[in-house]
């Protein structure tokens, strides 16, 4: 034990563990900050993928409700005044066209009809989905990179103030110490729990 000490007291030892530190803290911190700019850009396509779908599902409403007018007056007028039943069929989207063609006399706005209206806006709020989930997993690999930053530098501190002491205080082996298990607690923090993130 008294050897193990000794060694911990050592300017080598003490001079290689603040260089890790060091290196360690920084790298970790620049980790952070990358991660929480990936987290801000795929937040942003989220907001710009819903943002797009809440608009296409705006224009397909305003679609139904412009196919389901002109379907029902053409189908008032279809028998008693085709001329006017010619005009609103005249303005049919291909849409409602493929519709009738499947449901015949049937009401024309079925499940396929809706799937087809309201695809581009799902799509987008898939995409939107997608995007956020990135920025969550983004958000939390930032948030483990800040602790091990904090540990690390933690570490650095404990190890920086035992290298001040005198070389045969136990404190300084004591403070050594700690700034070890500092260094090897962020290590194994940065490769069991910061999560990698496969876009």
């Amino acid at each position: 034990m008294k050897n193990i000490f000794g060694f911990l007291r050592r300017e080598v030892f003490l001079g290689t563990m603040i260089a890790l530190l060091s290196v360690l803290t920084a790298f970790s911190s620049y980790q952070g900050a990358m991660a929480d700019s990936e987290q801000n850009k795929y937040e942003i396509k989220g907001m710009q993928a819903l943002n797009d779908g809440n608009a296409e599902y705006l224009s397909a409403n305003q679609n139904w409700i412009q196919d389901e007018g002109n379907y029902d007056n053409w189908y008032i007028n279809n028998e008693s005044n085709p001329q006017v039943a010619e005009y609103y069929e005249g303005n049919f989207s291909q849409s409602l066209f493929d519709a009738i063609a499947r449901n015949g006399d049937d009401y024309p706005m079925d499940e396929q009809y809706s799937d087809e209206l309201y695809a581009d806006a799902i799509a987008y709020w898939d995409d939107s989905d997608y995007n956020f989930e990135l920025g969550s997993q983004w958000d939390e690999r930032g948030d483990q990179l800040q602790l091990v930053m904090l540990i690390m530098a933690l570490g650095l501190a404990l190890t920086a103030w035992a290298s001040l002491l005198h070389s045969e205080s136990k404190m300084r082996g004591f403070f050594s110490l700690l700034g070890l298990v500092a260094l090897i607690a962020g290590l194994v923090i940065y490769f069991v729990l910061v999560p990698t993130v496969v876009a």
